[in-house]
Formats: C-alpha cells, structure tokens, sequence
C-alpha cells in the first residue's frame, strides 16, 4: 500500500515512520498535554496507542496520521481520522483528532491540520459525517470543534472517566457532509 501524505500550506499529514515516535512522544507526553487525555503514559500504554495507530491506518485506511511541520520536518503531534471505538461512544462513526504538542499551540497548526482532515473525510473517504469527542474541561479543543463548524451533540455524549475523572463525560461535536461543504463554499 502507499504511504499516505497530504499536504497543507504549513504541514504534512502523513503515516507514521518508526523514527517518529521519540519525537511525538518527547513533545506529548506531557502533564500539559495530556491533561484532559487522562495523564502521562507510561511505555506499555504509549506502545498501546503506536499500535493502535498503526492498526487503524491498516485496517481503515486513515489513523490520527502524523503532523509534520514543512519548515523544519519537526513532528508537531498527530492529526486525522479514526472509527469511533470508544465504549458508549458513536461506535463506528469517523471520527477526528489532534493531539499537538505545547510548542505548537495558538499557532493555527491544530486548525489547519483539522481542515485538511474534515476534507479528507468527506472527500476522499466518502464519510457522511464526523464526529469528535473531548471533555468539558478542554476548552481548546471543543473551541476549535466549534471554530470548524461542528455542533455540540448531547444526545451522543457518554461517560468515559479515562480522560478526566472529575468529570467522566466526553462531550462530542458533529458535523455532516453538507454542512462542511456550505462553509468551505
């Protein structure tokens, strides 16, 4: 299969090489950034989630891919698409996400990189909506939900304590094909 690589004005959403993951995990796997990811990961969980990645990528044909910034191939973090697999979640649904290390925040990178992932969704993939999920707390993130254009959708929140347990309730935002399409224009 061919390496997937698409790229934006200031980044490169590609498969993960094994050189990648020092990086990714050196600039992530922070208090900072996994606040409202539930924490720091020890080796067996970071092992976890790189094979889980590379299993979604595998299975689906798109994963949270790697975010790479063009200007000095440094590896920002991850960006893209997976299927919803979280217990009581939208099971099944696309779904996006990003993590981005702290370097990298307020700079539009997250924006950018969503963009190009909602693109790729209902272009390329044929998905007729997406979902993404995060907690009360991330003000951020479900900031930038919004900034894309996503609604809130209640009916589809769930409880997860994994990712914050003061309070266990992952949010989660939508938007469909031609609502994306309308704002893009």
């Amino acid at each position: 299969m061919a390496e997937f690589r698409h790229e934006t004005e200031r980044l490169v959403l590609r498969d993960w090489r094994d050189a990648d993951w020092a990086e990714f995990w050196e600039g992530t796997n922070t208090s900072a950034v996994m606040r409202w990811l539930g924490g720091v990961c020890d080796a067996a969980k970071r092992l976890s989630v790189q094979e889980r990645l590379l299993g979604y990528a595998r299975d689906h044909g798109h994963t949270f891919w790697a975010v790479e910034r063009k200007e000095d191939g440094a590896i920002l973090g991850f960006c893209g698409l997976k299927l919803c697999n979280q217990e009581g979640g939208p099971i099944g649904t696309t779904e996006v996400g990003w993590r981005l290390r702290e370097t990298a925040w307020g700079q539009g990178y997250a924006k950018e990189a969503a963009t190009a992932a909602l693109d790729l969704a209902f272009e390329r993939f044929g998905t007729d909506e997406v979902v993404a999920l995060t907690v009360n707390g991330n003000v951020p993130s479900w900031g930038l939900m919004q900034r894309l254009g996503m609604r809130r959708r209640e009916d589809l929140d769930f409880a997860d304590a994994s990712w914050d347990v003061d309070d266990p309730v992952l949010i989660v935002y939508s938007i469909d094909r031609e609502t994306w399409e309308k704002q893009r224009g």
